[in-house]
């Protein structure tokens, strides 16, 4: 592992993407060049294509390449959470640079099995000042074994003072796939995601779920200094959830009653 190792990346914030996710999401076009963007809109942005035979089973690009991310030797790999700290909105209209470290990769013996965790850092700069700091938190896990039971998933709290009910279809999954460039099976192949990985549907991204629960604490809260999210139960695709938020905490609410995520907003 090689702590030093810096990718860089550079990208236009082009208005014509912020404003196709928020079609997406059922809002507005109202971004033109200079305006500035809601919190982690950067993940529309700085995409890392790869060609066919440079991507895994599930998509993703593959891993223990001479790319950032690193093969942790346990095939299954997903978005765990994050922390992400605003200094300055980023323009749309103008060039930005990506970097990105690693920070940590730990491989542990959990109570379903081996499983590991990497966490990278991201720095978002913009003519010369750094916009955003993210710290990004990855989960490696083994295939599900077909007759093991399933992890019992905590419950959400209903102590919430606001809540909102959202809900997703997989051409909402499909488009932020697609502007955001990932290709992970289990948010539009259904056969794969339910025969290969286990799941009932198709996954709910979850930076999906944490990008509503961010705009949902921006319009209570105003602009955020710091966010962080942990996901902690997958949604499916065809479930309503229910954004809540109590003070600065914040979480999704599915269905079910069962916690999905759980968050952490502060406000400038």
């Amino acid at each position: 592992m090689n702590e030093t190792y810096v990718e860089s990346q550079s990208d236009v914030i082009d208005p014509a993407r912020a404003n196709a996710f928020r079609v997406a999401l059922g809002e507005g076009t109202d971004f033109e060049v200079g305006s500035a963007l809601p919190p982690f809109f950067h993940q529309l942005y700085f995409w890392s294509p790869q060609p066919p035979d440079g991507l895994g089973r599930d998509g993703h690009p593959k891993v223990g390449g001479s790319g950032l991310i690193p093969d942790m030797g346990l095939p299954r790999r997903m978005w765990a959470g994050g922390r992400l700290a605003f200094a300055v909105p980023l323009l749309a209209g103008r060039v930005a640079e990506k970097r990105s470290t690693l920070e940590t990769a730990v491989r542990k013996d959990g109570r379903t099995g081996p499983l590991a965790f990497v966490t990278l850092k991201h720095e978002i700069w913009q003519g010369g000042q750094l916009c955003v700091t993210e710290w990004q938190d990855l989960v490696y896990r083994e295939d599900p074994d077909a007759g093991a039971p399933r992890p019992e998933a905590p419950v959400a709290r209903v102590d919430e003072t606001d809540l909102r009910e959202v809900s997703f279809t997989s051409t909402l999954l499909f488009r932020y796939s697609a502007l955001t460039f990932n290709g992970h099976r289990i948010h539009y192949d259904l056969d794969y995601a339910r025969d290969v990985e286990g799941y009932d549907g198709l996954v709910v991204h979850g930076p999906l779920l944490a990008q509503h629960l961010m705009l949902l604490a921006t319009e209570l809260m105003g602009p955020l200094a710091e966010f962080s999210f942990r996901a902690s139960s997958p949604l499916m695709h065809y479930e309503t959830a229910t954004l809540c938020r109590n003070g600065r905490d914040l979480w999704v609410r599915g269905p079910d009653g069962r916690q999905c995520m759980v968050a952490t907003a502060h406000s400038e």
